[in-house]
């Protein structure tokens, strides 16, 4: 008979997991975790007819050709606003690089001489990626009103920020020689790019490209949360009116995007590899579709631009006044106090579900719990957050479930598939020698995942901390709400500092994810 012997490292388990609660306890206090609400008179019966109505989905002709328009719109303003973004990236990446600097290439410094619009340069990029897509969209829409150009600017320069840098990191990363030898022989920068480094960085800049196309697929879908259009707009206005019918019928649209979309993506990648001419000539009918497609809704918003100016000018001077300041700071806790209590309940969420989707409980668990897995992280956190609103009232414990539940997706996925790369061997010996199931995966599986869980979950509190500035948008609590209140009341100056203020979190949290990442190696 076997004999299964207790945890003995279980005191030391509890002990460390209550520390991590303690050390959480003014976390929980600041994002308003109460978990009692769900269980309130009313609260999740109201929210269970409300899902329940989801079925069945709206499916009225009028209805399903409002979908149909709004989903081209979105897939339009992705198009777009990824090729604007190109447009202010690759020539900011072609004058930022070290990888065509002369005297680097010729004199073998580690570092080249900079001319003074460099840095300057490569600020004015951090600033654009530095404010979140959506809160670009909100900007432009209070600037141009409602509609798609609003989005394709915020996309243009959000993503145009991040392209400037990540194109100029991938001509760094290339072998130096080719260019070398050109910068040897008098060539000039232009020269030493189009004959040595593009033929050798090509592939991977346009691998990047799409992968960022498929990305502004997802944030067009949700930039109508703030009045941007397409399929968000239609979404946010179906929640308002709690017409679950119509938001079952969009869930299930913005799921086959987001799904057709990552098959679409996967093929392009594979078709650059075989054939770059057909993609691009691609590329080209579908910027020349969506930009016919937008051209009435630019000629629309660009009729009122006279009064751009009149609106930037009244963002300035900032609101650096003490209350201002008390009340910015306190929202900048409650923003990281979101990311943090959501990630913590994602971590012990994940790791639940992680152990039945890796099929250590039977085919049927496993099954189950890809199909929540797929569901959690398939739907944004900004809907997350819209529904969440709707269940618990407005304030930051919605945004904390909002990520909770998003985050909770993707990090299963994450730890599911460091489980089924583990090696099974020491986990089936435990068990073999009458050791509990429980005892057997905190000896034999657990030690070759924990590090990369940790590193996961790091990697997604950073992403989350991004995440949870802009979930206020829709009520959620944190500087987004902060944000939405100012700029609805029309105080532009009070916004600029919270702005700022994101720019700041958005700085700290790459100064820690870059700290981190060395820590671990």
């Amino acid at each position: 008979m076997l004999v299964r012997e207790k945890d003995p490292a279980a005191r030391l388990r509890l002990t460390i997991t209550l520390i991590v609660i303690l050390l959480f306890a003014p976390a929980f206090q600041l994002s308003g975790f109460a978990p009692w609400k769900l269980w309130e008179s009313g609260t999740l019966s109201h929210l269970f007819v409300f899902l329940g109505s989801f079925f069945p989905p709206a499916h009225s002709a009028d209805f399903l050709q409002e979908m149909g328009l709004a989903t081209i719109q979105t897939l339009a303003v992705a198009t777009t606003g990824s090729l604007l973004a190109m447009l202010i990236g690759f020539p900011a990446a072609l004058l930022s690089t070290q990888a065509l600097s002369v005297p680097l290439l010729t004199a073998g410094r580690n570092r080249a001489a900079r001319w003074l619009g460099v840095p300057l340069l490569r600020s004015a990029l951090v600033l654009l990626r530095g404010i979140p897509e959506i809160v670009w969209a909100l900007l432009f829409v209070r600037a141009f009103g409602l509609g798609s150009t609003a989005a394709v600017l915020a996309l243009g320069l959000a993503y145009g920020g991040m392209l400037g840098k990540v194109y100029s990191e991938i001509l760094e990363s290339q072998p130096k020689e080719a260019a070398a030898a050109l910068a040897a022989s008098g060539a000039s920068r232009w020269q030493i790019f189009t004959h040595a480094l593009l033929p050798q960085a090509l592939p991977e800049l346009l691998s990047y490209s799409v992968y960022r196309w498929e990305c502004a697929i997802r944030a067009s879908a949700v930039m109508g949360f703030v009045g941007a259009g397409g399929l968000g707009q239609l979404l946010d206005t179906s929640i308002k009116m709690m017409n679950g019918g119509e938001v079952g019928s969009l869930l299930i649209v913005f799921l086959l995007l987001v799904t057709c979309t990552e098959a679409i993506s996967q093929a392009a990648r594979k078709a650059l590899e075989s054939s770059i001419s057909k993609m691009l000539l691609a590329a080209i009918g579908m910027v020349a579709f969506s930009c016919y497609w937008l051209w009435s809704d630019w000629q629309q918003a660009f009729s009122t631009s006279s009064q751009l100016f009149a609106y930037l000018y009244d963002f300035f001077p900032a609101d650096f006044s003490a209350d201002h300041l008390s009340l910015v700071a306190q929202g900048a806790l409650e923003t990281l106090a979101i990311s943090a209590v959501g990630t913590l309940l994602a971590l012990f969420g994940a790791a639940l579900l992680a152990l039945p989707a890796a099929g250590r409980w039977g085919q049927g668990a496993k099954t189950a719990a890809r199909l929540w897995l797929n569901l959690l992280r398939g739907v944004p956190d900004l809907l997350w957050a819209a529904i969440m609103v709707l269940a618990v009232g407005l304030g930051p414990f919605a945004g904390t479930l909002a990520l909770a539940l998003h985050t909770c997706g993707v990090l299963g996925r994450l730890f599911t598939e460091t489980l089924e790369n583990a090696d099974p061997q020491p986990f089936n010996a435990l068990v073999c020698s009458g050791s509990s199931r429980l005892n057997a995966f905190c000896y034999a599986l657990m030690p070759q995942v924990i590090a990369q869980w940790i590193a996961y979950t790091l990697y997604r509190w950073e992403n989350n901390i991004r995440m949870a500035t802009v979930l206020g948008l829709v009520g959620a609590g944190g500087l987004g709400q902060q944000l939405y209140f100012t700029l609805s009341l029309f105080q532009q100056q009070q916004a600029v500092t919270i702005i700022i203020a994101m720019l700041g979190l958005s700085w700290l949290v790459e100064q820690l994810s870059l700290f981190l990442r060395k820590r671990l190696g």
